[in-house]
């Protein structure tokens, strides 16, 4: 059976560092399985041990126990590897929220902006939605308490919660104006993960923005509806959008693949122990009928999104088109530590496409790669135009091969302006050509 498996963000402003994840059982069950430890590592232990001891008796200031304990943890992770790590049990919480894709809340997409929650927009069909909550809104006050002050998560947490309790909002809105009251009651939200739209008539555009637990649902729900719109034989074939796509869930990657591939292998691993080293492999059956693909990367595609591109392209099922990919190829396993205690999350494997090859710290490079313009306003941020990649973490794990760094990952908001877009887009409709368009899945899978 195969292990659920998850793939999370931990990066900064400069780019997005992305750990894909496999559950295990808790730290208290493995004692038959790990390994033992040498006399001088337990020496080196007691080491530890006492410097623990004469920390706490003699730093200059009365230090916390549970965190001297805990930077001692994270130091001896962090010292493997940039995706090893500590997980306390709201950060572990948080990720198992992130994954599920769901979660007790609102149904809107907030902001922070001078200070103050801003509505983005609410989201179809919530008890937000429902109640007329407007993008553009401000939230000032959670349950007559005022919200300035709050961190952006801190008001999020506090909106989110159990389904069917109720939480009053006061919010002020443009040209109203008294402030609006209203009381909502939690419901179940979805996180959209996939998108869709129906380009020119005869392109059927799929964005899918990360991997969580709804996603593979999303994209049949998004093919059904292309098809709904553009018939069969006007249908000139799929844009999948993975730009800045950090990655999700393992498992939902997969499935993706097996989407639009009739068999073959899609992804393995490859680990120091045996239960790490897997295989998994296609279906038959693709819910498009063999229409072209065009995947769409950049330097913000992470992880599963990389798993997902290297398969189609390794596979022949698809042409790869954009910029260099992120270059994340580790596998990190989640092992629970017991009620409240959080998690460690530990590297233990590498994972590997279909023709063999390891994208890490070297990223999938497209097979026909498109630069974008990007206005000079937007060249002053440089996160917003290139993302550094995998090999530029301190402590990466090495590549198999010569590492590769930094890709743009800057997209236009104006489709007009989306080079790779438009290029996809010709190539579908036979305005241009390439050798690489279509993709010949009868081909031979490249070693």
């Amino acid at each position: 059976m195969m292990r659920k498996a998850f793939l999370i963000l931990l990066g900064g402003a400069a780019g997005a560092a992305l750990t894909l994840l496999v559950m295990q059982t808790p730290l208290t069950a493995l004692g038959a399985s790990a390994h033992a430890a040498s006399a001088d590592t337990y020496r080196e232990i007691n080491l530890l041990g006492d410097i623990f001891e004469r920390v706490r008796a003699h730093y200059v200031d009365k230090p916390d126990d549970a965190k001297l304990i805990e930077s001692a943890i994270n130091g001896m992770l962090t010292g493997l590897d940039p995706h090893s790590s500590y997980m306390d049990a709201k950060s572990y919480g948080d990720m198992q929220v992130q994954t599920r894709g769901e979660f007790g809340g609102l149904g809107i997409e907030v902001t922070q902006e001078d200070g103050a929650i801003k509505v983005v927009a609410p989201i179809d069909d919530t008890p937000a939605a429902k109640a007329g909550i407007r993008a553009g809104d401000i939230i000032t006050h959670l349950d007559d308490q005022p919200i300035q002050g709050l961190t952006l998560n801190q008001a999020v947490d506090k909106m989110r919660g159990a389904v069917n309790t109720k939480i009053k909002l006061r919010i002020t809105r443009k040209d109203v104006d008294k402030p609006i009251d209203v009381t909502l009651v939690r419901d179940v939200i979805r996180v959209r993960s996939v998108r869709s739209e129906v380009q020119g008539g005869d392109v059927g555009y799929i964005r899918i923005s990360s991997f969580n637990e709804q996603t593979t649902d999303g994209l049949k729900k998004a093919i059904a509806d292309i098809t709904a719109q553009i018939p069969p034989d006007k249908l000139k074939g799929y844009i999948i959008d993975l730009r800045n796509n950090p990655g999700g869930l393992l498992d939902q990657a997969i499935s993706v693949c097996d989407t639009f591939l009739e068999h073959g292998e899609i992804v393995s691993t490859r680990g120091r122990d045996d239960e790490e080293t897997q295989r998994f492999d296609a279906h038959a059956g693709d819910l498009v009928n063999g229409k072209p693909l065009v995947v769409l990367i950049n330097g913000g595609s992470a992880s599963a999104s990389e798993i997902v591109a290297g398969a189609l392209q390794d596979q022949k099922r698809a042409t790869i088109l954009g910029t260099r990919s992120f270059g994340k190829g580790s596998v990190q396993t989640i092992i629970p530590l017991g009620s409240g205690n959080g998690a460690l999350r530990l590297t233990t494997a590498r994972y590997y496409t279909p023709s063999g090859r390891s994208i890490q710290a070297l990223g999938i490079t497209p097979d026909i790669e498109v630069l974008q313009d990007v206005p000079d306003d937007v060249k002053k941020t440089a996160a917003s135009t290139e993302i550094k990649g995998e090999s530029s973490l301190p402590g990466h794990l090495k590549g198999e091969g010569e590492e590769k760094s930094g890709s743009q990952s800057y997209v236009p908001a104006n489709a007009k302006d989306d080079k790779a877009l438009q290029m996809a887009l010709q190539l579908l409709r036979g305005i241009k050509s390439n050798a690489a368009f279509p993709a010949n899945p009868n081909g031979p899978v490249p070693n």
